[in-house]
């Protein structure tokens, strides 16, 4: 199982994707050429409307084509979104007053509750701490720490 990255940051015209779709919730279409692809590996792809935001997809099936030479089309299984939202938050260090601008997907179904759980949850991932809405950005809390 090979992990294979399509995100538009990479812009290699040998191993691009030439679509991305969702077929169901959690179920997407995918067509790309160049990068072996096979059952069982990981598609790394950018979300559409998003500047660095990426989701991990896992290949089930995937049909190599005769025409043109390289390309692929794959069946894949992802993050279940019912109707997928983009939103940006700043975030501000309470020690430092560090700011951080932030770029989360939720699904848009779920409504405003769903919004802050997953603008944490992004938050985390980029390496800063939040609880009881105090934040702390990274060299802050080494700071703390030491």
């Amino acid at each position: 199982m090979a992990e294979h990255d399509f995100r538009y940051t990479l812009l290699n015209p040998a191993h691009t994707l030439t679509e991305c779709r969702a077929l169901a919730p959690g179920r997407y279409q995918v067509t790309g050429n160049g990068g072996s692809i096979r059952s069982g590996d990981v598609l790394i792809v950018t979300l559409k409307g998003s500047r660095d935001l990426s989701q991990r997809l896992t290949v089930e099936k995937v049909r190599h084509l005769i025409n043109p030479p390289g390309q692929w089309m794959a069946v894949a299984s992802g993050p279940v979104f019912r109707e997928l939202e983009i939103l940006n938050w700043q975030v501000a260090c309470d020690s430092c007053g560090k700011q951080l601008d932030i770029e989360f997907a939720v699904d848009a179904k779920l409504g405003e509750a769903a919004r802050k759980p997953a603008a944490q949850a992004r938050i985390t991932e980029l390496g800063w701490s939040g609880q009881n809405d105090q934040h702390r950005c990274p060299s802050c809390q080494k700071e703390q720490q030491a």
